[in-house]
């Protein structure tokens, strides 16, 4: 019979912990200043604070950032490729980038890509989900027509292109150029 072991008391925090646990946070994760803060706040509020004085989370974030630890614009760049690789649209790049606590600046590049590639992530979110040319067959019933166009813009692709993509018979040659120029068109 195994004893129930014991929850082991932790010790409170201070600053030369407080750093320990942030450089092991950051060795591990691909993170952001925000994300870093929100964490080491949170593990303070978990194990308390037995320092001389008031920790500085965001000194502490922008060291690390200077040192090279931390880059938000790299992060953003990373996430961005990633979501749009999986087929994701610019919004929900943007979405992402916000709740991770990228700034305006620091964002530029992650948005111009998710921009970029909006066409061809739209296309691979339609593969995955075999909506419009990769459906096995054409979609007569508005319903499943409405669904498909629902899934596409909660995966942050816009309308027109949305429409346009679930529009294309099934098997259809696509052409990404001509297809990035029809919403364009469309949009203006």
């Amino acid at each position: 019979m195994t004893r129930p072991r014991a929850r082991r008391t932790l010790v409170p925090l201070d600053e030369s912990r407080l750093n320990e646990i942030a450089l092991r946070y950051v060795g591990r994760y691909s993170t952001t200043r925000a994300k870093l803060r929100l964490y080491l706040a949170r593990k303070i509020r978990e194990r308390g604070w037995d320092g001389a004085r008031e920790p500085d989370l965001p000194r502490i974030a922008d060291r690390f950032a200077e040192q090279g630890y931390i880059d938000d614009a790299a992060f953003a760049l990373a996430k961005s490729e990633a979501l749009t690789g999986r087929g994701y649209g610019k919004r929900r790049v943007i979405e992402k980038l916000r709740a991770a606590g990228v700034g305006e600046e620091d964002g530029a590049a992650a948005r111009e890509h998710a921009e970029d590639e909006a066409v061809a992530a739209a296309l691979r979110f339609a593969r995955r989900r075999r909506i419009g040319p990769f459906a096995a067959d054409a979609v007569r019933d508005p319903k499943v027509r409405e669904k498909a166009l629902g899934a596409m813009v909660r995966a942050g692709h816009g309308f027109g292109l949305a429409r346009a993509i679930i529009a294309l018979a099934p098997g259809a040659q696509i052409d990404v150029d001509e297809l990035a120029e029809s919403v364009r068109v469309n949009v203006l």
